[in-house]
């Protein structure tokens, strides 16, 4: 198993920035390829980003393209999501996930392992 902890979540006015972090423990973070979602109120949960093992490769829901940035540090376990240009419409509880899948995938259900989430709330 893995273990997934965020953090960096906040109040941010819009047009601000706030980076999150997925701190992993337990088994190896570089054998996962990762994910962010969010959660609205009254909303289902929406895939956001991916990120390959590697972190060669990421994609991205078209709301957040050219704002949002995924990273990852295999290094030190970490995931990231820096985001830019924040609106309104971004506030949302944060959620990282991993998944063992080879083929990346934008599907929560594919994700094995969650994290307790963090609020971003965006005042307009």
């Amino acid at each position: 198993q893995v273990q997934l902890v965020e953090s960096g979540g906040g109040l941010v006015q819009a047009g601000g920035s706030l980076r999150l972090s997925c701190t992993a423990s337990g088994r190896t973070f570089s054998n996962y390829a990762m994910g962010w979602f969010r959660q609205a109120p009254g909303k289902e949960r929406e895939f956001v980003t991916r990120i390959s093992r590697s972190g060669y490769n990421t994609y991205y829901t078209d709301s957040v393209k050219g704002r949002f940035t995924i990273s990852r540090d295999n290094a030190k376990n970490t995931l990231y999501l820096q985001m830019n240009s924040l609106k309104p419409e971004d506030t949302a509880v944060y959620y990282c996930a991993a998944t063992t899948r080879v083929i990346m995938t934008t599907k929560s259900e594919d994700y094995d392992y969650w994290g307790q989430g963090t609020q971003v709330t965006v005042s307009s």
